[in-house]
């Protein structure tokens, strides 16, 4: 009887033990590798079905986590953004990406909270950029997004154009472009419109790919409400692209310069049907949140047929986006 139970238990020991091999099973590189590729396309959907099975535990979960965190970020889910990305940094604490994309799932949470809940969020928010930073002291884009956050806001939840200003000196030996557009915006918070113009300027001049930082100086023009800079800059941008190999987020954000101050929609959707058949696309530019742009410039320029393409091929990458949300309409 006794070895009756011994075997019973060993047996039992067993099933534990495959069972929990099993859920900490090493996530494949090609599963990563996949949900990555659906996400840098803008294919939300696919990219959440190939993250969903995935477990949550051991080797390669935390870059899952990661994914997954970016693709809600994508779709404006920012509660549960932040939950994935949180998880990924509990796995992995030592990587600067995961908490530079905790932080900015954190600022976008805090932009759409109540006052209190947006203080703490706030702190938390460069909390994560600074560790990014501390974590990789060359990681360009984690010392622009402190410097953002420290050029908007307020010294209360940690911000301050001083500290602005220190983190511009760093991002002059990584990415000078990233530090003269950070100059301007500095300036641009300072009302010193005249600065803010020559610093952007200066990003063009300093970028070996200057296509993203003509859109930057276009909606400088666009704030001034500086048409025919605005526009002259756009085209800019636009032919910057054309001779750059990744023109991506570039002919995106052109674009919404032009969107955004209601002109030529024409080269708007030129240059955002560019973005969508090139080979270059981001998870930082969506190419579901492309099409359904597209298809609001279609519609104003008397295509409707075309527009109502858009609409549907939108709504086939990301069924959970609500066209509404919007805010560039």
């Amino acid at each position: 009887m006794r070895g009756l139970t011994r075997a019973v238990l060993g047996a039992a020991a067993l099933v534990m033990l495959a069972a929990s091999v099993s859920a900490c099973a090493q996530i494949s590189s090609t599963a990563l590798r996949q949900a990555n590729e659906a996400l840098q396309a803008g294919e939300a959907d696919r990219a959440l079905s190939l993250l969903a099975p995935l477990p949550n535990q051991g080797p390669g979960a935390a870059e899952a986590q990661n994914l997954l965190c970016r693709v809600r970020f994508t779709l404006q889910q920012w509660d549960a953004a932040v939950a994935a990305c949180e998880q990924a940094v509990r796995l992995e604490p030592n990587r600067s990406g995961y908490h530079l994309w905790l932080g900015r799932a954190l600022g976008q949470k805090a932009g759409h909270a109540s006052f209190l809940t947006a203080y703490s969020l706030g702190k938390r928010t460069r909390q994560e950029f600074e560790q990014a930073v501390r974590l990789d002291p060359r990681n360009a884009d984690a010392l622009a997004d402190l410097g953002e956050f420290d050029t908007d806001a307020p010294g209360i939840v940690g911000g301050g154009l001083d500290k602005a200003e220190a983190i511009a000196a760093q991002l002059d030996k990584v990415n000078p472009a990233k530090a003269w557009e950070l100059r301007g915006n500095i300036a641009l918070v300072r009302k010193d419109f005249g600065a803010a113009e020559r610093s952007y300027k200066q990003a063009i001049a300093a970028s070996p790919h200057p296509a993203e930082q003509w859109s930057i100086l276009a909606n400088f023009y666009r704030q001034r409400q500086r048409w025919s800079e605005m526009e002259s800059s756009v085209k800019q941008c636009a032919a910057a692209a054309a001779h750059d190999c990744r023109p991506g987020v570039a002919l995106y954000d052109g674009a919404g310069v032009l969107i955004a101050a209601h002109r030529n929609p024409a080269l708007a959707a030129k240059m955002l049907t560019g973005y969508l058949a090139g080979s270059s696309k981001s998870d930082e530019a969506p190419a579901f949140l492309a099409r359904i742009r597209l298809a609001r410039l279609e519609q104003q320029l008397g295509d409707a047929a075309g527009a109502r393409q858009e609409f549907a091929a939108a709504a086939a990458m990301a069924r959970e986006f609500n066209p509404a949300q919007d805010a560039n309409r």
